[in-house]
């Protein structure tokens, strides 16, 4: 069956033949088919051209992805991190009735709280040397200046000893498991040693140590001495009234849970 085009060369050949000798026609349906086939060479040229330009394109964008995952820094997150193989994953899933961890989050997430959109970091992943760096250079950016907001927001100087030996100590704050906090752990110990020396240079039988702020420290003070008192017919905590207000605020807040009254 002849296309559209074929016909109408049909055609315009068929009225020609009535005109035109036999030599003359055969050399115009020569001339046409010779015209034909160059088109299509033409056609077959221009598609081998982008096939072979677009073999090229991926072979190069291949080997630049395997160079850029050869050059990778090693130090990221993702790849330090000890997770779920995937079958541990989809046996998990199984075991909570879900099919993707997807399906389980949106079951625990209420959709009020979540992002729409898959969360994106705008430069990528960084390694461990290249985000340190850069936090460095965003905190470069800050300006300290004295603070004169007083009552009892105030500097504070640390012993180079204490510096060393305690805050820099990688003993008290680098986990030897992968899901260990270490930096708890070193906390406590710090606030134990802490509170065995005030116990010695003073004699009493126990002593508080935080690392919390004043007001909080109160607080747990304040529970402490309720708690210890013989006398339950009446809470009374005595504060000073130089303490400073955020202080004197947070043991009323405190007391009025207990029944309390600060005075």
């Amino acid at each position: 069956m002849l296309s559209r085009s074929s016909a109408s060369k049909a055609q315009a050949i068929a009225k020609l033949s009535g005109a035109m000798t036999r030599p003359a026609l055969a050399t115009t349906m020569l001339r046409a088919a010779l015209h034909t086939l160059k088109a299509r060479q033409a056609s077959a040229a221009a598609v081998a051209e982008a096939s072979t330009s677009a073999t090229v394109s991926s072979s190069a964008t291949s080997s630049n992805a395997l160079v850029q995952k050869a050059l990778a820094p090693l130090d990221t997150f993702l790849r330090r991190h000890v997770g779920p193989r995937d079958s541990d994953v989809e046996a998990m899933l199984s075991a909570l009735g879900f099919k993707s961890l997807d399906e389980m989050i949106s079951a625990a997430v209420p959709d009020s709280i979540r992002l729409p959109e898959p969360l994106t970091i705008k430069d990528g992943e960084y390694a461990e040397r290249e985000l340190l760096a850069k936090l460095k250079a965003i905190a470069a950016q800050n300006k300290v200046y004295r603070s004169f907001i007083g009552t009892g927001y105030t500097d504070t100087v640390v012993p180079p000893v204490v510096l060393r030996n305690v805050l820099e100590n990688p003993g008290w704050y680098t986990q030897y498991t992968p899901y260990q906090p270490e930096i708890s752990q070193g906390r406590l110990e710090s606030l134990l040693n802490f509170q065995t020396v005030i116990t010695d240079l003073t004699g009493l039988p126990a002593a508080n140590a935080s690392l919390l702020d004043e007001g909080t420290a109160a607080g747990e003070a304040l529970v402490v001495c309720l708690n210890g008192s013989r006398k339950k017919t009446r809470n009374v905590f005595f504060a000073d009234e130089n303490c400073h207000p955020q202080t004197l605020a947070v043991l009323k807040t405190r007391a009025e849970g207990f029944g309390a009254e600060i005075i």
